[in-house]
């Protein structure tokens, strides 16, 4: 009783100390997905905001870490199709990777593994960080057409655990 009466003082403690461990919260679906579009928007400031295949790592100004769980049925990727200049990634940061065509459209296809169009030809726009986010279905493979000003580059990509989330590889030619 005593170490546990300890260890709950201790726990205590910490967090008053602002040293408690990383939350672990669980948002709707529409929100969370509204905190990443405000995150890739640069709309709400975070020292890091790391997004894997399970879940998004955010890191607040103060240093709070809060950990989200993304959707069991949902998939987060981003993709920076470019021209001349790329870098390596796998999971995505939503507060520091940069690609280099900022806030241009371009014609996004993308197809199961079926051949079902899940985006058909839809034109998106590339965030300020310029970075194209999709929402797939989860434990599928895709392949991904990307068009920009007459150039054009595809992909396959997986949305299985410990997939990439970054994609960076999809040079447009």
């Amino acid at each position: 009783m005593a170490a546990a009466l300890a260890f709950l003082l201790f726990g205590v403690l910490l967090a008053a100390c602002g040293n408690s461990p990383k939350a672990e919260v669980n948002l709707q679906t529409d929100e969370l997905k509204q905190l990443v579009q405000n995150l890739s928007a640069g709309n709400k400031k975070a020292q890091s905001a790391s997004i894997s295949s399970s879940g998004l790592k955010l890191v607040d100004d103060k240093g709070k870490e809060t950990e989200y769980v993304l959707p069991e049925q949902e998939f987060f990727v981003s993709i920076a199709p470019y021209l001349q200049q790329t870098h390596r990634c796998s999971i995505h940061n939503l507060a520091g990777c940069q690609g280099e065509l900022q806030q241009q459209t371009f014609t996004v296809t993308v197809r199961d593994s079926s051949g079902k169009a899940i985006l058909d030809r839809e034109s998106l726009a590339s965030q300020v960080n310029g970075f194209i986010d999709l929402w797939l279905p989860r434990d599928d493979t895709f392949h991904v057409t990307v068009e920009y000003n007459g150039k054009q580059a595809e992909s396959d990509i997986s949305t299985f655990e410990g997939d990439n989330t970054c994609i960076t590889t999809m040079q447009l030619g």
